[in-house]
């Protein structure tokens, strides 16, 4: 079978990367169709093809400046077209880049899937009748969890279009370096991500610390004055290397999401690594710590919760103990190449 996975914006190389190796150690026949990535080394293909047809100039030219905007706009319709003449025996959108564009001119010649990682993107989460459109246009929509099942049902996606493949985990071997009272805050800095919320529930506990490692992508001076000396920045689009450092020294990774998502790559990284987490129940993030007991789960918004159940974690050996265990029972669980085989068997249905 001839699979085309299509990440055009490379928003998840390493997801790509994963589950691009996944399919091609099951049989099939993949090419990986995306753009340069802007802030890092990607994992070489293994197994798969891959291919930057979208992008070719402001993905190279831009980081994070606005000037980038307009010509990934010019750059776009270019790349679609470039997808459209590709003959496989099914085409994966892992990501649409410009829902508004791409509402208008995606047009795929062979059956196509498209993996709803985030339910309704942040930006235009409001333009329900647009994402309707735009699902319409595939034979089915992947989603990580039963909820983000119901939340697209909910918006009107029929419940025979939608398919729950659970997000594997990331599995990483590092070594334990940990104090006992290190809360680990990984990923990017977004909003939605509730930094916040993990400062204030980790002042309440002890002596805990708050590590935070990612990349902000939001101002941080209200959240370096509220964490003062009980939080350590490590800022920016970390290498592979840093993070496995920083996971190393967690004891516990805390996720006070807001519900934008369906799953977290960097919760799956964390458990992936042994490390237990606490989590508000938004979208997905519940399911994984739930079924392996691989933490504590939280009401969304609910600090002096968060608090408890670090606090609990950190302060009774046994908890955490069961909890990393539930953690390790996740990676082995949760594993790539059991994604693949529910991609496979969807991929087959369309034929």
């Amino acid at each position: 079978m001839r699979v085309v996975l299509a990440d055009p914006p490379a928003f998840t190389p390493p997801y790509d990367h994963a589950l691009a190796a996944a399919l091609a150690r099951a049989g099939a026949d993949v090419e990986l169709v995306t753009s340069r990535f802007r802030f890092g080394a990607v994992p070489a293909a293994d197994g798969y093809r891959r291919r930057e047809l979208f992008y070719p100039l402001s993905s190279r030219l831009f980081r994070r400046s606005r000037l980038r905007v307009p010509v990934k706009l010019a750059e776009h319709p270019l790349g679609l077209a470039r997808l459209a003449a590709l003959h496989p025996d099914v085409v994966h959108l892992q990501w649409l880049a410009l829902p508004e564009v791409d509402a208008r001119l995606l047009r795929l010649r062979a059956p196509a899937v498209f993996t709803a990682h985030d339910l309704l993107p942040r930006r235009t989460a409001a333009k329900r009748a647009l994402w309707l459109r735009l699902m319409g246009r595939f034979e089915r929509v992947v989603v990580h969890s039963e909820r983000g099942r119901a939340t697209l049902a909910d918006l009107g996606v029929p419940e025979e279009k939608l398919a729950v493949i659970p997000h594997p985990v990331f599995r990483g071997e590092v070594s334990r370096l940990d104090d006992g009272a290190t809360v680990l805050a990984l990923g990017v800095i977004r909003s939605y991500k509730g930094l916040g919320d993990a400062i204030a529930a980790v002042q309440h506990v002890g002596s805990a610390r708050l590590l935070v490692a990612g990349d902000p992508l939001e101002p941080i001076d209200r959240h370096r004055a509220a964490g003062g000396d009980r939080v350590e920045w490590r800022l920016g689009f970390l290498p592979e290397a840093e993070i496995d450092r920083a996971l190393a020294e967690a004891t516990v990774a805390v996720f006070p999401y807001r519900a934008e998502l369906d799953q977290s790559g960097a919760l799956l990284r964390a458990l992936g690594a042994g490390v237990p987490a606490v989590v508000y129940d938004v979208g997905g993030l519940a399911d994984p710590v739930r079924a392996f007991g691989a933490g504590r789960v939280v009401a969304a918004g609910d600090v002096d919760g968060l608090a408890a159940a670090l606090e609990e974690l950190l302060g009774d050996a046994d908890a955490l103990a069961a909890a990393r265990a539930g953690a390790e029972a996740a990676r082995d669980a949760l594993t790539w190449d059991a994604s693949a085989a529910g991609h496979l068997a969807l991929y087959r249905s369309l034929r």
